[in-house]
């Protein structure tokens, strides 16, 4: 299994409009980030999670050029904006809809935004299609499955995902934008290979998981790997690191996880 981070960004990215803090200033590459997605190979099986603004642009930096289906974690700006460039993928489908899981509330954010792509094909050559599906708890597939939970986010619910390769066995966890990991989702994510968590920022924050919250989130999953992603430009990569636990780590655009 391998995953790409095409995006480890919170949503206003970094650099920010209008920011000469150091971070936004920082010569690293890996202090530059592009809003969050994830990009998930299982057995051959290509799966994006979440399209954000940059989505193009990050599909070719990172050489993205297949994808089977698309999970949206929920609705939210900086998660579903770049969603009209699925339609390239459309076009390699030989011009059938792309499959979209989601929530009830993901569902209708697509549906509100995109209202010209809920068509069985393109409605011509180069326009996206979507065919909107509700995520099951459980996705059994030829490769593996996807376990899905809800976590809680401000006022909607995320789709935390667990990804199960059926090859190597291989588990992996993405856990972004949420304010806690409720008992349950903590029970699916054990005996993970990898987790890859929400961690904001050091302070806290009233929807989403602080580095010291996320922090103690790993160490209650357990995991061998812990990576944080959705960073803001208050955690400059190299300090932050720095200053994690043994196997806690902060993500950057174009981390590519081999499992």
């Amino acid at each position: 299994m391998e995953a790409i981070f095409l995006g480890s960004g919170t949503s206003q990215g970094v650099p920010m409009i209008a920011c000469d803090c150091a971070v936004c200033r920082s010569p690293d590459p890996r202090n530059r980030r592009t809003r969050s997605s994830l990009h998930v190979v299982m057995d051959g099986l290509h799966i994006q999670v979440d399209a954000a603004p940059e989505f193009r642009l990050q599909c070719l930096r990172e050489r993205i050029e297949r994808l089977d289906f698309f999970i949206l974690t929920h609705g939210h700006a900086d998660h579903i904006a770049g969603m009209d460039d699925l339609r390239r993928f459309c076009d390699l489908k030989g011009g059938n809809a792309l499959t979209v899981y989601s929530t009830e509330e993901g569902m209708g954010r697509v549906l509100a935004i995109y209202p010209y792509a809920m068509t069985e094909r393109p409605i011509a050559k180069g326009y996206a299609a979507f065919k909107l599906e509700s995520m099951p708890e459980v996705l059994e597939l030829p490769q593996g499955t996807i376990h899905s939970t809800l976590l809680p986010h401000g006022g909607i619910n995320t789709l935390g995902l667990v990804f199960r390769e059926r090859s190597s066995g291989r588990k992996l966890v993405y856990y972004t934008d949420c304010k806690r990991v409720p008992s349950a989702a903590v029970e699916l994510a054990r005996g993970a290979d990898v987790v890859i968590l929400d961690g904001l920022r050091p302070q806290p924050h009233p929807s989403h998981l602080s580095i010291d919250e996320a922090v103690a989130v790993a160490r209650e999953i357990n995991a061998p790997a812990c990576w944080l992603t959705h960073l803001t430009h208050l955690s400059d990569h190299a300090s932050l690191a720095a200053s994690l636990p043994s196997g806690i780590a902060p993500a950057y655009d174009g981390l590519r996880l081999t499992l």
